[in-house]
């Protein structure tokens, strides 16, 4: 069992349903999925742009990126709809919960001029996305190989039914927001 995962059921369990009263341990929000994505507007004019992401994106998640291709044809930015444009991985379970560790634990002290996390990140609903502005902070990446700075977006799926809930529940994991 994942470090984090242990520590949610042992530490933060307990602090969530007394922070906000619940009655049932089943009305505490946890995570879901984490989906980090990586958007690759320059791979219309070279196609190899996607295979060096995608192995990039492997190291990062320890799973197989999933290209995502154009919706629709946009002739001003010279897309047509099929095109690759990008890869994305969804994780879950064990993997989520390794990821976020190494996230909050290892990645997030790399970024230079680090002042903690925005935390109006959130979406209404509990879920958070930040943006990484290039991939050399994690450690999994070797900076010699890298041909190209490319930034990931990276997402947080939760239960939780308010941003409140969901900021409670990542800083209970550690996630150090700015104040």
């Amino acid at each position: 069992m994942a470090r984090l995962k242990e520590f949610y059921h042992k530490d933060v369990v307990p602090g969530l349903m007394k922070e906000f009263s619940y009655k049932n341990i089943h009305q505490t929000p946890k995570l879901v999925k984490i989906v980090v994505n990586m958007g690759l507007g320059d791979a219309v004019q070279d196609v190899k742009i996607i295979d060096k992401a995608r192995e990039e994106a492997r190291l990062i998640t320890g799973q197989n990126p999933v290209v995502t291709r154009a919706r629709k044809s946009i002739a001003a930015f010279k897309l047509r709809e099929g095109m690759p444009i990008g890869c994305a991985v969804t994780l879950r379970g064990n993997r989520m919960y390794e990821f976020i560790d190494r996230l909050i634990n290892a990645v997030l002290p790399r970024v230079r001029d680090f002042r903690g996390v925005n935390p109006k990140g959130f979406d209404g609903r509990g879920n958070y996305t930040l943006g990484i502005q290039e991939q050399s902070v994690f450690p999994e990446i070797d900076y010699d190989l890298i041909d190209k700075v490319r930034g990931l977006n990276i997402t947080v799926v939760t239960t939780a039914k308010t941003d409140e809930e969901g900021r409670s529940l990542l800083a209970a994991f550690g996630m150090p927001f700015r104040s």
